[in-house]
């Protein structure tokens, strides 16, 4: 189990600064805009890509970067 933790802010966990400097499809980094906002994350930790709480986690975008990453 994790404690709650800040995801914007002054007291944003270095995790959460880490993986807002990478910018979305749209080329824009920043704050989490809300609670489903998606990152892609690779085996050796770099953030792979970004995707906004509105996109479905069926949009084939997310889709073809998950299968483009998969080992093999």
């Amino acid at each position: 189990m994790f404690e709650k933790i800040e995801v914007n802010g002054p007291g944003r966990h270095p995790v959460y600064t880490e993986l807002t400097a990478v910018p979305d499809a749209e080329g824009k980094a920043g704050d989490i805009q809300w609670n489903f906002e998606k990152f892609l994350v690779g085996p050796d930790g770099t953030v792979i890509a970004r995707f906004r709480p509105l996109m479905d986690p069926e949009d084939p975008a997310i889709v073809s970067a998950i299968e483009a990453n998969l080992p093999g």
